[in-house]
Formats: C-alpha cells, structure tokens, sequence
C-alpha cells in the first residue's frame, strides 16, 4: 500500500498483547505494553530506552507515513513496531564517503558512530548508496523493518536528506514507522537569499538558519553581500571598499563549510552595474552622471574601463571563498536604463556603446555587454550563473550570454516582460516571486511580510510572477525558487525578529518546492507539525 505524504493507516484487525525488552513505559520489563506503530513515546534520544523489537504474540497497526516538513512523497506502509533510538545502538555506513552524514546524525540521535561495516546489529541505522542511475541524485529510500533502519541513495546528498526524515521522525523521542519511504524533490534548487549588504547578519546567526535550512532539506543559500547600504565581506584586493561592520573570510568559509556539509551551495552574489554605492563611496570618480552633472545613485558609468576593473578584481576574489559552483551577476535596477531617454541623458554611454558595438547600438547593448563581461570573468572559475530577470534587455542587438539562467524577482518595472517572454525562449529560471517570496525589512513600495498560509495555499514554482501559473509545459525549465530577506529599512527588524518572522514561510516554501502538489494536510495543521517539530 503506498501512501503518498501524511495519509493515516488503517487498524489492524486484532491488538494482542506486546512484550517491550524494557520498563520504559512506566511498568516492569516484560510487562504487556501494547502502543501502536509510528506513535510517540516521549522517549528522548540517547536517554537509554530499547528499540521496540518485533514479537510473535503482537499484532502491529498499519503504519503511517511519517510526519515531516517537507511531507515524503510516497510510503509503503507495513506492521510492525518500528524504530527509535536507544543508548547503544550505532549508525554504520556502506561507504567511507558517507562518513560525515553517519556522524552527523549519530550525535544528532545519542547513538554511536560504527564507521564502515558489513555486519549489522539489532537497532543498527545503515547509510549506504546505491547505483541506481537513472535515480534523482537527491532522492532516497529509507526502510524500516525487523528493528533496523536503512537509507540509500545515489548520492551522499540524497543519503543526508534520508537521515534528515529520520531525525524529523523520531525528535523528541518518537518511533520511525515501520515500512519503505521514497522520497526526493520536485525541483533541484531550492533556496533561501539573504541581503547581508544593507544589514549586518552575525556570523553565528547566519550558521544557526543553515542547520534550520538543512534540517529542511533546503539546498541554496544566497548572499547579496553588496550594496549601495554596505559591503559586508573582507576583502584583500579592495580593501577601502569594506563596511566597518563585516564578516571576515574566515567567518565566511566556516558558514561555507557548515552549508557543504548540510549539502546547500552558498551562491554569492556582487550586483553590477547598479547596487555599487558602497564602492562609489571608495571611488566616487567611477559613478555615473547625467550630461546635468546630478549622480545617479549607486550606478557606475560602464563607458569606464576602471568600472569594469575593479568589480572584476572582487569577482576573481571571492570565486575562491565560494566554491559552491553558482553565482548571481544582479543586473537589476541600472538607474541609467530607468530614465526616458537613455541616450540623451547619458551620451558618453551612448558614444561608448556605438564604439563597441557599432552605429545602432544602445545604452541597453552596453549595459548587456556589461553583463556578458562580468560572466566571461566569472565563467573562468566555472560556476554556474544567473541574473536578475530586470537585466536582460528587450530590443538590443548584443544578446545576454545563453547559460544566463534568470532569476525572476518582478513584472514592476516599466516594459517588463512576462516569464513566458524567457521560457519560450529557452531560458532556466529560479522562481523569486516578489508577490510571495519578498520579505523585505520596513515594507516600503507597497511590500508586505509574506505569510506562510499564502505560500501554503496559493503559491506554487509555476507561479514565477503575479499569482498565475505559467504553463505546465514550461515547468521542467522552472530550476526552482527562493525565498528572500532584503533589508531595505535594515532597522526595522532584529536579526531575531527576522528568524521568527521568516520560520513559517520557509517552511511553506520548502513544501512546494519538494513537492508542488496541494499539500496532504491542512494549513492549520501544518502549524500544528512545524510547532511539534520544532
């Protein structure tokens, strides 16, 4: 019997009376305990209690699916007492490569870590991996049966997310019910960005939302680390452009290695050519002017060659810190594009675009040759790019690079194309849908603090702008979503009252991402769980 996310089991025919190998239940050992299969038994991990073991004179309950955020995709349910944790038992792996995945959820458990083994014990967890090709890298199966419990996947990170359903189930003391999970997401990135530029995030802040975001099988971190408010990440070839407040790199390569190990990539991001104040304030010879002389805030003039020099210096920087493989090149918001007349108010950048691109070109071919320029920098170190879907240009003869995937935020601006407009064209794109996804600190311009129950209800990866889906056969082309703090009136928020006011959003968005499909339960209690999981 397969049942697909929270879906209750049926009652056995006939309840007789079980033998427990312990008191724990609050009578002798050996005393008759019956308790149905997957229910809690206020147990908590490693505090010497014994895996309920099988016995011929008990009859099981039909299991249920276990109840996690997010919900599994399917379960094969079956009789029997299940699993948890009890001081003793040990987590063992089929291949050394699983090493960090079994230690880690060993010490999240009280259990011991048995290193690689062939013989396996009562109450064993086993992590292994398999060869099933034609698998999702990120799926997994997790079997509970006969006292154990395995996980395998193709990859370590599929074998992470498997532990992270186990850890899920059985917090607080709870069993793992008995039977075969198989579970794995419905689109490969799913994400969390966060604005570090406009308001400083502590290095331990940032660390405790990666264990939240791995625990919830999120896989994307996303740092805006540069703005006009702030450049918030140390730096050695540009160090007069830094904020007094910052993280060092240090700091940054433990949050890196912190995310690696929850398998989630860090994807930096330095927005060019707009989005550089902190830099202009370093250089103020690089911002651009009207013909006027009035300064067009935290835009460079990109008819510069000491413009494109220097973003290039950081680009090739901090391609080192981030070894994640994906970067994000902004592109969004430049101010000279903003006006009615691009050409009038700025002719050196009309003049520098003709120079390069001939008679026709236009400011927007000069600015997409900007962006084409900052990937060329970036391409050399080999990741894998987007931009924000307000930087790729209608009507230009200079075409944005073709492995530009395009991070959809807003259909606000003037001529904004709708997503189908990139789709059809055979463009990727990351969902960042400002109408759900946008929690932006001190709700200016008509933003509001998204709410979990809208995300829950109503949103879903297809719907990339507004609140209608595109078309389903665009939807192997949608990569995936993010969710997104800015902070553009930084003050209006601690960083504690963000991690509260984001808890139940991300949780929403992390459903819909692993699954897209109207969820099994109901809102309400969706809360119910999130609260019980903690």
């Amino acid at each position: 019997m397969v049942v697909a996310g929270a879906v209750a089991g049926t009652i056995a025919l006939g309840v007789g009376l079980g033998l427990w190998a312990s008191g724990d239940d609050g009578g002798p050992a050996g005393s008759a305990q019956p308790r149905p299969s997957g229910g809690r038994t206020g147990k908590s991990p490693g505090s010497g209690g014994v895996s309920a073991k099988p016995s011929p004179t008990r009859s099981y309950a039909l299991s249920k699916a276990p109840s996690t955020i997010p919900a599994v995709r399917s379960h094969t349910a079956a009789r029997g007492p299940g699993w948890r944790p009890a001081r003793g038992e040990r987590v063992v792996v089929g291949d050394a490569g699983l090493a960090d995945e079994g230690r880690l959820i060993a010490g999240e458990l009280g259990l011991t870590y048995g290193g690689e083994q062939d013989d396996l014990r009562a109450g064993d967890v086993r992590l292994a991996l398999d060869d099933d090709e034609g698998a999702d890298p990120e799926s997994y199966t997790m079997t509970v049966r006969g006292g154990r419990v395995t996980i395998s996947g193709r990859s370590d990170a599929g074998v992470f997310y498997g532990t992270r359903t186990l850890k899920q189930e059985v917090h607080g003391g709870g069993t793992a019910p008995e039977g075969v999970v198989r579970d794995g997401p419905a689109k490969p990135v799913r994400g969390f960005m966060l604005d570090i530029a406009r308001k400083h995030f502590t290095a331990g802040w940032i660390e405790d939302r990666v264990r939240e975001l791995g625990d919830l099988k999120f896989n994307e971190l996303g740092l805006h680390f540069s703005d006009d408010q702030g450049f918030r990440i140390e730096s050695g070839t540009h160090p007069e452009v830094v904020s007094r407040q910052h993280l060092t790199k240090a700091e940054v390569k433990k949050i890196v290695d912190l995310a690696a190990s929850r398998h989630i990539t860090v994807v930096p991001e330095i927005d060019s050519p707009g989005h550089l104040g902190a830099v202009i304030a370093a250089h103020p010879g690089l911002q651009l002017r009207s013909t006027r002389g009035v300064a067009a805030r935290g835009a460079v003039d990109i008819s510069r060659p000491a413009a494109a020099e220097i973003v290039d210096d950081l680009l090739d920087e901090y391609a080192g810190l981030f070894p994640g493989g994906r970067w994000n090149l902004g592109g969004d918001e430049y101010r000279a594009l903003t006006v009615s007349s691009p050409s009038a108010t700025y002719p050196q950048l009309a003049a520098a675009a003709r120079r390069a691109y001939g008679s026709g070109a236009t400011v927007s071919d000069l600015a997409t040759g900007w962006l084409n320029d900052r990937a060329s920098t970036v391409r050399a170190h080999g990741p894998a790019m987007r931009a924000w879907n307000d930087g790729f240009y209608t009507g230009t003869s200079v075409q944005p690079a073709k492995d530009l995937q395009v991070a959809y935020w807003t259909g606000k601006e003037i001529g904004a194309r709708q997503p189908v407009a990139y789709l059809s064209a055979g463009r990727k794109l990351i969902n960042y849908n400002d109408e759900f996804l946008y929690y932006v600190l001190g709700q200016p311009n008509h933003f509001v603090y998204p709410t979990g129950r809208r995300i829950y209800e109503r949103w879903t990866p297809r719907v990339v702008r507004g609140t209608q889906p595109v078309p389903a056969r665009y939807d192997a082309q949608i990569l995936g979503g993010s969710f997104a703090v800015w902070c553009d009136l930084s003050g209006s928020q601690t960083q504690d009252q963000v991690a509260a006011g984001i808890r139940m959003p991300l949780r929403a968005t992390v459903q819909k991402l692993w699954d897209a499909r109207t969820p099994a339960l109901t809102w309400t209690q969706f809360q119910a769980l999130a609260a019980k999981l903690g």
